[in-house]
């Protein structure tokens, strides 16, 4: 079974032993669909806190087994109460313009909101994985309180990359999302099995009223 890890916006392409290993020195294709995006040093950076939708795609050719290794660092916006961010996986196109949804894929939300509209979504800070169908549709399709982990969200923590570590195993549908507060625990998402098997050729970072900053690998 073929493995790939993909470090986004990285120097590498990395196979299992059975493979090659490949190494680029350049950002895979990105569009930017909305925000205000850029690079500062080694970083990819969401400067805008009034974008309720921002959005960048990038070209990443997905199937079989993915692994997804990223830090993200907190840069700002929440002081409102209100602030989320997250990551498309398995998309079929890269829409360039502000959307809720983005194509065939599943977001991956990480989200902090004292006063939410909705009673499917915690108060304080929650993840939650939504099912994108279109560009404008998309449903929700697991919701979990993360209460237990809002004693990190201290000034000093807030200052620190946050290591997000994802496998994606695109034959069976099965999506481990691992604590990035113990590396031997891991959240288990199981996708609808009429998605399966899982492709796609776009991953979608995003953010939600909130200032945040990218970058490769541990």
């Amino acid at each position: 079974m073929k493995r790939m890890a993909v470090f986004l916006f990285a120097v590498g392409i990395t196979l299992s032993a059975a493979w090659p290993v490949y190494a680029q020195n350049k950002v895979p294709e990105y569009r930017i669909a909305s925000g205000r995006w850029g690079w500062t040093n080694d970083r990819f950076f969401q400067n805008d806190t009034a974008a309720r939708l921002a959005k960048v795609n990038l070209r990443v050719p997905q199937s079989g087994s993915m692994e997804y290794i990223f830090n993200i660092r907190y840069e700002g916006g929440a002081e409102d109460g209100h602030g989320g961010v997250g990551i498309h996986v398995f998309s079929d196109t890269a829409y360039d313009s502000a959307s809720w949804g983005c194509g065939h894929s599943y977001l991956l939300w990480l989200n902090y909101d004292e006063k939410p509209i909705s009673r499917d979504i915690p108060a304080g800070l929650s993840a939650q994985v939504y099912r994108s169908y279109t560009n404008s549709r998309m449903d929700l399709v697991q919701s979990i309180s993360l209460k237990d982990y809002e004693k990190f969200l201290t000034a000093e923590n807030l200052d620190t990359p946050v290591v997000f570590r994802i496998e994606a195993y695109g034959n069976t549908g099965d999506i481990r999302v691992y604590d990035p507060t113990d590396e031997g625990q891991y959240y288990l998402i199981k996708v609808n099995p009429r998605d399966v098997p899982l492709k796609g050729d776009w991953v979608a970072l995003r953010t939600n009223g909130l200032k945040a900053s990218f970058a490769p690998g541990l």
